[in-house]
């Protein structure tokens, strides 16, 4: 594996995800970096200034190198007023049930991406990602200047041609594995088409760019990541590993469903922000995940105080169980010691490949 920037970032090549909500917050974020791997603070769903808060905690807590995501601001088709509307007449039994008012949608949609990015450009952090869309080629240059390495998520090959013309220095490719949210450009139902396995997208898009890669999609244990590794990566980002933790800020609840049997799969659903997320099916994505229209963010609002309800009401049948497909192998390690344990299954599988395979006898 050859040395590049990104490699230089940390001392395995391990990433923790970034996952908007809080699981991702600076006690994550810190722990992961003084380990030896790649934290990353989730800059989506707060304000300008927390986000500024948080940074000023992450250097607190460690010198190393971490990164922070922003949300793309939502350009694609224009959400059908009417249909979210349809929408929240449906989950008014939900807001009765949990005695609460479903949220407001209007005037919601960049997320406070220019002001993200202000703050992001005026004190740099060493690393920066975007979700949900590539930045403008001048966003690159401004960030290059800042001396801020760039990472864009990608979920098809078309999408890290795009990125990489436009001047990202490293693409993360995330393939239909993965927990929480799809990070595809565009979400228009009517060109929607299932998402690519990990480690054929990954294939595809070390054919079309010659940018570092950082895999991600479904990696629990050392040897997936040696796995891709093998394929192209220059790295593998972890997400749903890392949500058990002591220092994530995922709810308890969330915690114990990874690996309660009672929530034995996950699936893709719209039915509580709007956009393609996979998750560990529950009752409300059961009943409201096949009326969910494409409505991102506004659907993620309508329906925040509802899922806050559930979580105060301990119930999570109501709440965004966001997780990957290999959620039951989660650990409750600390951080610091899963990146531990990582490396050293990451070391024994590459020991491994490496070893000559056995004769048979002849």
């Amino acid at each position: 594996m050859s040395t590049t920037a990104l490699n230089d970032l940390f001392r395995y090549p391990i990433v923790q995800a970034p996952m908007a909500g809080g699981a991702s917050g600076p006690a994550l974020v810190g722990a992961v970096g003084e380990a030896g791997a790649l934290g990353f603070l989730a800059a989506g769903y707060k304000t300008a200034g927390s986000l500024y808060q948080e940074i000023k905690q992450v250097r607190g807590l460690t010198g190393q190198p971490f990164g922070v995501n922003v949300f793309m601001p939502q350009t694609g088709p224009t959400v059908d007023p009417a249909a979210v509307e349809v929408y929240r007449h449906q989950l008014a039994g939900e807001a009765g049930w949990y005695e609460t008012q479903l949220g407001e949608t209007d005037d919601c949609r960049d997320d406070g991406y220019e002001s993200k990015l202000a703050i992001l450009l005026d004190d740099p952090v060493p690393v920066v990602s975007f979700t949900f869309g590539c930045p403008k080629p001048e966003t690159f240059q401004a960030f290059a200047r800042a001396g801020t390495y760039t990472i864009v998520t990608v979920t098809s090959a078309e999408e890290a041609r795009t990125a990489q013309a436009a001047g990202a220095d490293a693409l993360c490719v995330q393939g239909v594995e993965a927990g929480g949210h799809q990070g595809s450009y565009r979400d228009d139902p009517a060109e929607e088409q299932p998402g690519a396995g990990l480690l054929a997208l990954l294939t595809l898009v070390r054919e079309a760019t010659a940018l570092p890669l950082v895999a991600a999609g479904g990696l629990m244990r050392g040897a997936q990541i040696a796995a891709v590794l093998a394929a192209g990566a220059a790295a593998a980002q972890l997400g749903t590993a890392f949500l058990a933790c002591p220092e994530s800020g995922a709810h308890p609840l969330h915690k114990r469903a990874l690996t309660d049997p009672l929530f034995n799969r996950t699936a893709l659903t719209r039915a509580f922000s709007g956009r393609p997320a996979r998750g560990l099916v529950n009752r409300f994505m059961r009943e409201h995940g096949p009326y969910a229209p494409a409505g991102y963010p506004e659907i993620h609002h309508l329906t925040a105080p509802l899922r806050k309800a559930a979580a105060t009401a301990g119930d999570a049948q109501g709440m965004a169980l966001w997780a990957g497909q290999g959620h039951r192998l989660a650990r409750e390690l600390p951080a610091g010691e899963l990146v531990e344990v990582l490396a050293a299954e990451l070391d024994t599988a590459l020991t491994e490949l490496a070893a000559p395979a056995p004769r048979s006898a002849s």
